[in-house]
């Protein structure tokens, strides 16, 4: 069954290994999540696990929000993810889960926003080439071509071109979980994961893992 966690990425360091490897690491600080709602097949017809992460400022909750943490006897969570195929019969809702749910050695799924980039040419979005930079070539860093003309007198749906790069959901599959630190409520991850310094992630056992 699925484990999972909902966390915020810290930053980057580095550790080495009991036989002398530096391994990059990802931290990972996740509190303790809050269960705040069980879905099942009889009521919402799917089943999952809601949990909530980082207390919201009563001056940016609604009602409804605050009605559904009370039946957790909790407060509003500025972060609410589902996680499929967990064990319902495990959790309770108000339980709390933490890092320990997760060991060294761990495969995991980690899920996150990647940076936004803004608005961006066809270079750097989708790593095409550019023309001759000199000999008036007039032609540097554009998309080139568009399609025939008189047939069919259209671009082609799915064209690469320049627009919007980055802040889209990213899914990393298979990392491993390297060290826990139970007292401070770290995990660390080796390699990179997706988003920015303070941004939101779900973390998941590995849908492809061993």
């Amino acid at each position: 069954m699925t484990k999972g966690i909902l966390g915020r990425k810290i930053g980057m360091t580095q550790l080495f290994s009991e036989n002398g490897e530096l391994v990059p690491v990802t931290v990972i600080q996740a509190e303790p999540n809050v269960v705040l709602q069980k879905r099942t097949l009889e009521n919402d017809g799917y089943e999952a696990l809601q949990i909530g992460f980082a207390d919201k400022k009563e001056s940016r909750t609604n009602k409804a929000e605050k009605g559904h943490a009370e039946k957790a006897s909790t407060a509003p969570k500025r972060y609410v993810r589902e996680i499929r195929n967990a064990n319902l019969d495990e959790y309770e809702v108000g339980q709390e889960i933490s890092v320990e749910v997760f060991q060294a050695g761990d495969k995991i799924d980690v899920t996150g926003t990647s940076k936004g980039k803004g608005f961006q040419g066809s270079i750097k979005r989708h790593g095409q080439s550019r023309g001759p930079m000199g000999h008036g070539s007039h032609f540097h860093r554009s998309s080139g071509s568009m399609g025939a003309a008189a047939y069919p007198a259209r671009v082609f749906k799915g064209k690469k071109l320049p627009g919007q790069m980055g802040s889209e959901q990213i899914t990393i599959q298979n990392l491993e979980v390297v060290s826990v630190d139970t007292e401070r409520n770290l995990l660390l991850i080796k390699g990179n994961v997706p988003g920015a310094k303070k941004s939101y992630v779900k973390i998941t056992s590995a849908l492809k893992g061993n």
